[in-house]
């Protein structure tokens, strides 16, 4: 398995993978969201690749307190591929994200995951993965 970062010629399997998460999304959508993200410096993009083939991704973007000193990581999108779950996927691109930033002097990351039962075996693999639960969530729609 390789882990590198994603460019634009990978939109599509990023369309793919947003639209398994849980949000339809088309390739237009996704290549206009991915080059509004790539172009700020603070967001870091990984796909995880298997013969060729995308398994999965993991998006990241370095943030800054107001509660306290320092800056943290936040995971704003997580997915394997259905097809290459339960084969460390997930692992490797959080590991991958975890060095990012060990490697920028960041020593908090944080996600945020929804409610739905649909998520259990993602709030599963958090824990897993050293995760605790810490907060709830609240979205609001403006339109």
């Amino acid at each position: 398995m390789e882990v590198r970062l994603a460019t634009m010629s990978d939109v599509k399997s990023m369309s793919v993978l947003i639209t398994q998460l849980g949000y339809p999304t088309s390739v237009k959508q996704m290549e206009s969201r991915f080059d509004r993200i790539k172009a700020h410096g603070d967001y870091r993009t990984w796909l995880a690749v298997i013969n060729g083939e995308v398994a999965g991704m993991i998006g990241a973007v370095k943030s800054y307190f107001y509660e306290k000193d320092g800056e943290y990581v936040r995971i704003v999108a997580f997915v394997v591929d259905e097809k290459h779950r339960g084969q460390g996927v997930g692992q490797r691109l959080m590991q991958k994200s975890e060095e990012w930033a060990t490697r920028i002097g960041v020593t908090t990351i944080a996600l945020n995951s929804g409610a739905k039962e649909e998520r259990t075996n993602a709030h599963e693999f958090y824990i897993n993965a050293g995760f605790q639960e810490t907060n709830v969530g609240f979205t609001k729609s403006l339109k």
